[in-house]
């Protein structure tokens, strides 16, 4: 027998003495159970990795139950800061002393597992608790879920609830709609909407023990407008009743948005109709805005204001987010003087313009050829110290570049690299590096890239064609045969327009060799990238594609 071994029974022979008892009937009370306790914690800590031979012996088999088991576990978890040894205690009590853990034990490592990562022992303790016929307590259950969820490990999470949901019986011990409404709104998060769909209508809908409220029906009406499914979302918003829930005004104002955001504005209008007739519910100020939002973006600026004219009428005040579509809406039609006479208006009743509301104008006055007016605005905004942001940036310097004035977007630029709290992206970069290009200035337009690259914004299709022609028309092949050769590595498939003009200069140069294989190169990159897109892909890939304004 070990050495450690034999000092732990001397010690166990030490607090029986201490105990005053020579048996333990029943060690879940008193000073024995303390004195136990203490002893496989002690033990625990200081032999974590011979825990197997520790409690192999019949004397733990007889005096180790699972309240003691559970107040161990307690103490290892929370006291020393050690789920994985406490996970450990556990699974070796259960497997060489077939002791089964109380409930407590078990909502205690769950929880604390998946909060601290280890997902794959909380699975082992799942199991364990599944075979037991054991259910978590309510609270626990949602931070198991939650957590499990946040981590990305959607189907353990899936399968916990659902397990639990099939073991309640008992009158009021049932699953809160808020956790499965969680889990459903960080699947469409994570642009896992056919996911989420799925479980929603194949397992929450049809099961008899969870209960759906309207706040369910929300969140996944919500995710199918984002990706453009609003017909889907309609079949839902339908069938709302069949589950004894009602259409509240989260769930018009998220299908009206989401009937603007793909043009069905009049179908929009239709709904706000609709909704004007339900008692107890009437549009608010977001529902307006999203119809006003919908009419900007088809260029019906009458019907717009129409709208807007109408909300006041029933009391209801557009507020900054409207004023700024509709700024934003004329802009975008050429009709400046409308959109500094709905500036002049919204800041009649108090509103403060805002970065929304200059990258509106600037963008404005870009289009209609005023750009010496988008600058003067974009040096009022810095006054008033607002900050500009990606969009901002990406109009002005757009505008500036195709005046050719590419001094003054190359210093934008310089502003734009000390912005630590903005991505940029490579639409943003473009204009200029195709400006210096087509000036011969190549060496800028290669600094320029070289900080695209360190401000963490990948070179896109655009990016390398820009710079392969650029290099090209110069004649300065192998450096143009060298981006090319970065394009297809980072796996970017070129367009025919690249491909030709650049075997196309390669011939001229002498250079048929490398002319052969850059067309080998990138016929194998084309057949690629076309069977790729043949592949059906889900609209929830489309969710968050970032638009300007």
């Amino acid at each position: 027998m070990p050495l450690w071994v034999q000092r732990a029974s001397n010690i166990f022979f030490i607090a029986r003495l201490h105990a005053q008892s020579s048996y333990y009937p029943s060690i879940s009370h008193g000073p024995q159970s303390v004195w136990f306790t203490k002893i496989v914690c002690l033990l625990c800590f200081h032999h974590s990795q011979n825990l197997d031979l520790l409690f192999s012996s019949d004397y733990f088999r007889q005096h180790l139950d699972p309240h003691i088991a559970f107040t161990v576990i307690h103490h290892i978890n929370n006291n020393l800061n050690n789920p994985g040894l406490a996970f450990r205690f556990f699974q070796c009590t259960r497997i060489s002393l077939n002791l089964v853990h109380c409930i407590g034990s078990f909502n205690l490592l769950l929880r604390s597992l998946c909060q601290m990562g280890f997902h794959d022992n909380a699975a082992l303790v799942f199991k364990y608790m599944k075979a037991d016929g054991f259910v978590l307590e309510n609270s626990i259950l949602e931070s198991v879920v939650l957590g499990l969820a946040n981590a990305g490990k959607f189907e353990f999470a899936k399968e916990i609830l659902m397990h639990q949901a099939e073991l309640v019986r008992e009158e009021g011990s049932v699953v809160r709609p808020f956790v499965y409404n969680s889990l459903l709104s960080l699947l469409m998060k994570r642009r896992r909407v056919d996911e989420a769909v799925d479980f929603f209508k194949d397992y929450v809908l049809r099961s008899e023990r969870l209960f759906p409220d309207t706040c369910s029906f929300n969140t996944v009406i919500r995710g199918l407008c984002r990706v453009g499914g609003v017909d889907k979302a309609f079949e839902f918003f339908n069938d709302m009743g069949s589950f004894g829930c009602f259409p509240d005004i989260v769930t018009y104002n998220t299908l009206i948005n989401g009937l603007c955001a793909v043009g069905q504005v009049d179908r929009a209008q239709g709904l706000l109709r609709n909704l004007e007739l339900q008692d107890g519910l009437s549009p608010d100020v977001v529902t307006y805005t999203s119809v006003i939002s919908g009419y900007c973006k088809l260029g019906r600026m009458d019907e717009a204001i129409n709208m807007m004219d109408e909300m006041i009428t029933y009391g209801i005040n557009p507020n900054l987010v409207t004023f700024n579509i509709l700024i934003n809406g004329f802009g975008k039609t050429g009709d400046m003087f409308s959109a500094i006479k709905m500036y002049g208006r919204m800041c009649a009743v108090g509103y403060h313009p805002d970065v929304v509301t200059f990258t509106s104008l600037i963008d404005g006055y870009c289009r209609t050829g005023e750009l010496d007016q988008g600058v003067k605005l974009w040096d009022e905004m810095n006054s008033r110290h607002l900050s500009p942001n990606l969009y901002t940036f990406s109009v002005l310097i757009n505008a500036l570049s195709k005046e050719n004035r590419l001094n003054e977007a190359r210093e934008l630029l310089r502003q734009l690299k000390l912005r630590d709290d903005i991505v940029p992206q490579p639409f943003v970069y473009n204009p200029v590096l195709d400006g210096f290009c087509k000036a011969g200035n190549l060496n800028e337009a290669n600094v320029i890239a070289a900080e695209m690259e360190s401000k963490g914004c990948c070179h896109d299709k655009i990016t390398f064609t820009i710079l392969i022609l650029g290099h090209c028309m110069k004649g300065r092949m192998f450096e143009a045969t060298a981006i090319f050769d970065k394009m297809l590595s980072l796996g970017c498939v070129p367009d025919d327009i690249t491909v030709s003009c650049l075997t196309s200069c390669l011939l001229k140069a002498g250079m048929a060799k490398e002319a052969y294989k850059v067309r080998l190169a990138s016929s194998k990159d084309l057949k690629t990238d076309l069977s790729s897109s043949k592949q059906s892909v889900p609209f929830k890939t489309c969710l968050d594609i970032p638009v300007a304004v």
